[in-house]
């Protein structure tokens, strides 16, 4: 998505743009498929509303009377218990990435219980000291240290682990959860400071969607383009770039073929490895930047009929904490009890289902990317039926399927913002008809993603002004 967003903004710059896709198709993770009769996304499903980012693009593409908001239900948390069913519990939605705005609040403390909810409570009496300034702060350390353990592993590692597919004490708090810290340091606690960012969040739910699925997006941007007179490959793999003059030549592999492109400038936006890999040539001392892999996920989506659904026993879905014996997935998505749109062509008894299995620091043998159809499948009917609390046969099952995603979870680990600013600067010393993009960059999200695109294609859009006859970039 970040290549075909930049594209647009150059094109709208007055530039000459040619964008070059190694698959066969644009889009990176979001994209869709039909299942069980259902048009449905393979990949992003919803997006965060803590910017208009994605609404304005929606807008310009005409698709903004498509926006929708989730069922107002929310999700549940699935707790390690004996008792699994008693062990679940609605997840508070006061706070930001699970940071209770007050831990005192009845549902809250029946998920802490009253030591957890006791010692989260000192987070109002307790000094901020440094932890508001000091540079690489963990999202982990942050809550562990002004609310204690049971916030951090039964509230915020579940949606960390859901989100971001990752570990708080590894993400980078100023990343995941800008301006949290600075508003701590203001007000004197982390749980008024999670509760004040929730209430300067725009009105209504945290995420939203697009009626029929975000791959729309995808889809509406590349007719876009080609309407606007982008040139648009696929299947064409970039294996090299180098200076030429002023400009670049690109060199790309097309079956057989191998072509030397000339450019005046250059915008890679492919994920992190690939983009270290392409430029380290031209920029030797950005190869000590390479990313470490990132983790991969397996979704396996079910088309039921199950009536018993129908009650949305779970909300629009579970995340479920490290530990929970029995249960190999980290996440449930009830799309249907999420999306009334999916729900109303459903009708009544039928039902989506989607789980994702793989997050960082799980064990070779766990089950995940490499795991196979047929023993995901399994995994995914065992686990659908013990989340929800409703047994789900196989016979239940109209349609499944399973979509991977390697590599496609790139997470803004702890000192990331450094990391990127000497990335950037790198790339600004080489050139400034060179930019780089993507969501190893940016963070998570279609947000993330999509603002950043922007913002590096106007500035390289900037650099080229003046320079003679319409670039081509």
């Amino acid at each position: 998505m970040a290549g075909l967003v930049a594209a647009r903004t150059l094109l709208g710059r007055g530039l000459r743009v040619t964008v070059l896709e190694a698959s066969d198709r644009f889009g990176g993770t979001v994209d869709s498929r039909t299942l069980g009769g259902f048009q449905l996304d393979s990949g992003a499903e919803s997006f965060s509303t803590r910017s208009a980012a994605v609404p304005a693009l929606a807008g310009e593409l005409g698709l903004g009377d498509r926006i929708v908001a989730p069922d107002a239900t929310g999700a549940w948390v699935q707790l390690p218990g004996g008792d699994l069913r008693t062990s679940a519990h609605p997840l508070p939605n006061s706070g930001i990435l699970g940071i209770p705005a007050d831990p005192s609040d009845p549902p809250i403390s029946a998920i802490l219980g009253r030591a957890g909810s006791l010692r989260a409570a000192a987070d109002r009496i307790l000094p901020v000291g440094s932890l508001a300034t000091r540079p690489r702060v963990s999202l982990g350390e942050l809550v562990r240290t002004r609310m204690g353990e049971d916030v951090l592993t039964r509230l915020v590692a579940p949606v960390a682990g859901g989100v971001f597919s990752a570990d708080p004490d590894d993400l980078d708090v100023d990343s995941v959860a800008p301006g949290l810290r600075a508003t701590m340091g203001r007000l004197g606690s982390l749980g008024a400071a999670a509760g004040a960012l929730r209430r300067a969040a725009p009105a209504g739910a945290a995420v939203g969607g697009l009626v029929g699925g975000i791959a729309q997006l995808r889809n509406a941007l590349v007719h876009r383009l080609q309407e606007d007179g982008a040139d648009l490959r696929t299947n064409e793999h970039v294996s090299g770039l180098a200076r030429s003059g002023s400009g670049w030549i690109v060199t790309t592999d097309h079956s057989a073929l191998t072509r030397h492109l000339p450019a005046d400038a250059v915008l890679v936006a492919t994920e992190g490895r690939a983009a270290v890999d392409l430029l380290a040539p031209a920029l030797p001392a950005l190869a000590e930047e390479r990313p470490d892999p990132v983790p991969g996920v397996a979704l396996v989506t079910l088309v039921v009929d199950v009536p018993e659904l129908d009650a949305r026993p779970r909300g629009t879905g579970v995340l479920v904490a490290r530990g929970v014996e029995g249960v190999a997935a980290k996440a449930l998505t009830h799309a249907t009890a999420k999306w009334a749109w999916l729900r109303d062509q459903a009708g009544p008894g039928s039902h989506v289902l989607r789980l994702s299995f793989g997050r960082v620091g799980d064990e070779p043998t766990a089950v995940g990317l490499t795991t196979p159809d047929d023993a995901l499948y399994r995994h995914a009917l065992a686990d659908a039926s013990t989340l929800l609390g409703v047994p789900i046969r196989e016979a239940d099952v109209l349609d499944w399927d399973v979509v991977r995603w390697a590599g496609a979870l790139p997470h803004a680990s702890v000192g990331h913002r450094d990391r990127v600013a000497r990335i950037r600067a790198l790339v600004a010393e080489e050139s400034a008809s060179l930019a780089v993009t993507g969501g190893w960059l940016a963070g998570t999200g279609l947000v993330a993603v999509i603002d950043d695109a922007r913002v590096r294609a106007d500035a390289l859009a900037d650099a080229l002004a003046g320079t003679g006859p319409t670039p081509a970039i």
